[in-house]
């Protein structure tokens, strides 16, 4: 197939042009060429997509099979790309993200929950908010018909070229050894999705020709934190490495050294019930249609290979901390404050 990415060239992207280039398909890149370097074997077409202009002038005269729709954020950018490319392809893949599902966090949701009331034409320029995505999946719906999209709804993604620093950070953390602040209780479910097998899902559906939607993440009860943990710890950490499991009630109490859920200590929330379903979401559908997820060990094992090849990098702070959309990581000054206070739990 000929299969056109918006993106590509950095991680998700990545790894579907990898994937796809692997079962021998032809593959063509839309990005900027700032990210990343696009994959050996791929034809890259350089341009903005939030110059309309920019994505006319590449895609003039040609077709494509298929597109997948990686680096969608705002609906402007989905409206304009699936209406370019309406007569141009086939079948449009969309990457949303179960943001786009008004009731989660906070409940279990599935393919028929309510999205967020997001319009197709909402203005560009939006600052970042969960609803967005639920925009750009009415934006290519509207232009492409519901019998020639696929959107599929992202659970977290980890694995190699990682750029949000969640998991490299939990990597490197324990390769600097010493006590490690463990957050909350270690049987606290997770759901991950190996990037890599995101990818391979996704292209299944896309060659199949199939359209409709798909929460896409792996099965609830794979995982919980202290298996991710223990799991990191085993892997990248050295003799001293020592878990030492801190109460919520510590890390959110008042005060100098309260802790930023999420961004300080990556991918833990405390319990509470606006986030009790965040690692609940339904996927039934998705493994009926044949999403098959690797064991963490696998995507732990090669992230960090990933990361020791590459050595030190510009995303990564003094203190060890992840630079990204925010600043992922606890300063280790505070951290061994937290270690040291009242009441921690095992």
């Amino acid at each position: 197939m000929k299969i056109l990415l918006l993106g590509g060239s950095s991680f998700l992207g990545r790894a579907f042009a990898s994937e796809a280039l692997a079962r021998g398909h032809e593959v063509t890149t839309f990005n900027r060429g700032l990210t990343a370097a696009d994959l050996p074997g791929v034809e890259a077409l350089r341009g903005d997509r939030d110059a309309p202009e920019e994505l006319a002038r590449a895609a003039e005269g040609r077709r494509w099979d298929a597109v997948v729709d990686t680096s969608a954020q705002q609906p402007a950018q989905a409206a304009h790309s699936a209406r370019l490319l309406r007569d141009r392809a086939e079948h449009y893949t969309l990457i949303s993200s179960v943001h786009a599902f008004a009731d989660w966090p906070a409940r279990v949701v599935d393919e028929t929950s309510p999205p967020h009331p997001c319009p197709a034409d909402t203005p560009p320029g939006q600052e970042f908010s969960a609803a967005l995505k639920a925009g750009c999946e009415r934006a290519v719906l509207e232009h492409f018909g519901a019998e020639r999209a696929l959107v599929l709804n992202s659970g977290l993604l980890i694995g190699p070229y990682e750029q949000g620093g969640r998991l490299p950070w939990w990597l490197e953390r324990m390769a600097r050894g010493g006590r490690v602040l463990a957050p909350g209780q270690p049987g606290r479910p997770m759901q991950l999705i190996d990037v890599r097998d995101f990818a391979a899902f996704g292209l299944d559906l896309l060659t199949a020709g199939t359209a409709g939607r798909f929460i896409t993440t792996a099965p609830a009860g794979r995982l919980t934190y202290g298996e991710f943990l223990a799991g990191c710890a085993a892997l990248a950490g050295g003799p001293d490495t020592e878990l030492v499991w801190v109460a919520d009630r510590t890390l959110t109490a008042e005060g100098p050294d309260r802790v930023q859920p999420w961004s300080e200590l990556p991918l833990w929330l405390p319990e509470a019930p606006e986030s009790a379903a965040t690692w609940l979401a339904d996927t039934g559908r998705a493994e009926a249609a044949g999403l098959r997820c690797r064991p963490f060990a696998e995507t732990a094992r090669d992230t960090w290979e990933w990361l020791r090849r590459r050595g030190s990098a510009d995303d990564t702070e003094p203190d060890g901390r992840k630079r990204g959309r925010i600043l992922h990581g606890i300063e280790p000054e505070k951290e061994r404050r937290l270690l040291e206070a009242p009441a921690p739990v095992h």
